[in-house]
């Protein structure tokens, strides 16, 4: 008799089946709704835009998302108390409106951050933001 096991990644992945998936395509993005919120920061320039911590009750997900002028580029992440994180990179466009990829996030923490340029960065063309931890 011959046992087939899986490595402990592929187990990992078949429990969280959300995990790196956009929450739009997926219809998880369908019932989501925003746990957090704060500003995206230019040191020069004040407020460039917002970052929200989104949720999907039904799919038990997290992921990033953002709105700053159309003509920045940047990096958006999503981290869970797991230590499990994703990065997602955007470049300018779609109204200034862009969301990472979701982490599974059932019964724990879970927070997001964002680094935007725009104009090459130069001269303060460049901002940052963080929410604050949500935890189910």
């Amino acid at each position: 008799m011959t046992l087939l096991a899986g490595s402990p990644a592929q187990a990992q992945a078949a429990l969280k089946p959300y995990d790196h998936q956009d929450p739009y395509r997926s219809g998880c993005g369908n019932s989501a709704r925003v746990v957090r919120t704060a500003a995206i920061k230019s040191r020069i320039h004040g407020e460039v835009g917002t970052i929200k911590l989104m949720w999907s009750g039904r799919c038990q997900t997290n992921w990033t998302e953002v709105k700053t002028a159309s003509s920045a580029r940047g990096t958006i992440n999503v981290y869970t108390a797991d230590g499990r994180h994703n990065r997602f990179s955007f470049k300018a466009g779609n109204g200034g409106r862009h969301w990472g990829d979701m982490l599974s996030a059932k019964d724990m923490c879970a927070w997001g951050s964002v680094s935007i340029q725009w104009n090459g960065g130069n001269g303060g063309q460049n901002g940052q933001g963080t929410t604050g931890k949500a935890c189910r």
